[in-house]
C-alpha cells in the first residue's frame, strides 16, 4: 500500500509542477505554442486525460528516491518534472524520426501542425526542462543543484547516442549482441538510471549509496527494455495494446532479433531476404522461437532483473518510500503489458 499511498500524494504535485513549467510559454503570441505541448502532454485535446498522459514513472523515481534516501520530495519537484519533459522531448522527436502517426491512441504532434513546428514543440520541451532543473537552486545549495543539473544533462547526452545509433542500425545486417547493449542503454536505461541518482542526490545520499540507485535504474531499465523486446513478438495483443509480433513487421533490432541474426539459421535466411509481411509473421515468429530466441532474452531479462534488485537492496530506501520502491520495482519487472 505504500506505493499508492505515495502515489496519490505525488503523482497530482508532479503534474501540478509539469503545468507550471509548460505554463512559461502560455502567452498570447505562442498560444497555439502552448496548446502544441498542453495536447502532447495529454491535458488538451480529444482523448485527453489518464491514458494520455502516460504513467509518469520517471518522475515518480526521481521523488522516490529522493524520500527514501530522507529528503523531502516535495523540494525535489522541479527535477520530477524536468526528467519528464525530457522524456516526452524525446518522444515528440521519436514519433517524427519514427513517422509514427499515433502516440498513446491520439494523433501525434507532427500528424497534428506538421513537422517544421513538431521539431520546434520538441525543442521547447527539452529548453523547459534545462529551466525546470534551474529551479531546484530555490531549496538547494547551488553546488548540489548543479551537480543535479549535470546529471539530467549527461543523461540527455545518452538519450542521443541511443537514438544515434538505433537509426543507424536500421538499414544493418551485420549487427549482433554487442551493438544492443549500448544503443538500449542510452535509449531506456540512461533515463531511469539519472533519474534515481537526481533523486539520490537530492535526498543527501552518500556516495556509495548514490551509486547504488544509479545502477538499479541502469538495470532496472535494461531488464524493461528486454521484456519490451519478448512482448514485441510473443507477447498477449490483449495486454499489450499493440498488435502481436508488431517488432518483426517494422524491422526492429531487438536482442531476440540479434540472437536469431547470429545463429545464422532459418530466421536468419528469412530476415535478410527482406520485410517480413503481417501474412508470415506468426511463422517467423515460431522459427525464432524454436531457434532459443526467446528462452535467452527470458534468460538475459531475469539476469538484469537479478541485478537491479540487488542494486536497490545495496541502496537501502528507507521508510514508506523505500517500501514504495521496492513494490514499483516488483511491479515493472513483473510487467506483461
Amino acid at each position: 500500500m505504500s506505493l499508492k499511498t505515495l502515489s496519490s500524494q505525488m503523482l497530482p504535485a508532479i503534474e501540478s509542477e509539469l503545468q507550471k513549467q509548460v505554463a512559461r510559454l502560455s502567452q498570447p503570441r505562442t498560444a497555439v505554442y502552448y496548446e502544441m505541448l498542453t495536447y502532447h502532454m495529454g491535458w488538451t485535446g480529444e482523448g485527453a486525460g489518464p491514458e494520455a498522459t502516460g504513467k509518469r514513472i520517471r518522475p515518480l523515481m526521481v521523488l522516490l528516491c529522493a524520500a527514501a534516501s530522507g529528503g523531502d520530495w516535495q523540494a525535489a519537484l522541479p527535477a520530477a518534472a524536468a526528467v519528464e519533459l525530457v522524456h516526452n522531448f524525446s518522444l515528440v522527436h521519436d514519433d517524427i524520426q519514427d513517422n509514427s502517426d499515433k502516440r498513446r491512441g491520439r494523433p501525434t504532434l507532427w500528424t497534428k501542425w506538421g513537422m517544421p513546428q513538431a521539431i520546434n514543440a520538441g525543442d521547447g520541451l527539452f529548453v523547459l526542462s534545462n529551466l525546470a532543473v534551474t529551479d531546484l537552486a530555490e531549496n538547494y545549495p547551488a553546488d548540489l543543484a548543479l551537480r543535479t543539473a549535470r546529471v539530467l544533462h549527461e543523461t540527455c547526452l545518452d538519450l542521443t547516442r541511443g537514438q544515434h545509433m538505433d537509426i543507424a542500425y536500421e538499414d544493418r545486417l551485420d549487427l549482433d549482441e554487442e551493438d544492443y547493449w549500448p544503443m538500449i542503454t542510452g535509449k531506456t536505461a540512461a533515463l531511469l538510471a539519472g533519474c534515481c541518482q537526481m533523486g539520490a542526490i537530492l535526498g543527501g545520499a552518500a556516495p556509495v549509496a548514490e551509486k547504488a540507485y544509479h545502477d538499479f535504474g541502469l538495470a532496472l531499465g535494461l531488464a524493461f527494455q528486454m521484456q519490451d523486446d519478448i512482448l514485441g513478438i510473443w507477447g498477449d495483443e490483449a495486454l499489450t495494446g499493440k498488435s502481436a509480433a508488431s517488432d518483426l513487421l517494422e524491422g526492429k533490432k531487438s536482442l531476440p532479433v540479434l540472437y536469431g541474426l547470429g545463429k545464422n539459421g532459418p530466421f536468419a535466411a528469412r530476415w535478410k531476404s527482406g520485410p517480413i509481411t503481417p501474412a508470415e509473421v506468426q511463422v517467423v515468429a515460431q522459427t525464432l522461437a524454436e531457434e532459443g530466441a526467446s528462452d535467452y532474452a527470458q534468460e538475459k531479462s531475469k539476469e538484469w532483473t537479478e541485478k537491479a534488485l540487488t542494486s536497490l537492496a545495496a541502496a537501502n530506501p528507507q521508510g514508506q518510500a523505500g517500501a514504495a520502491m521496492r513494490e514499483l520495482a516488483d511491479k515493472l519487472l513483473g510487467r506483461q503489458a
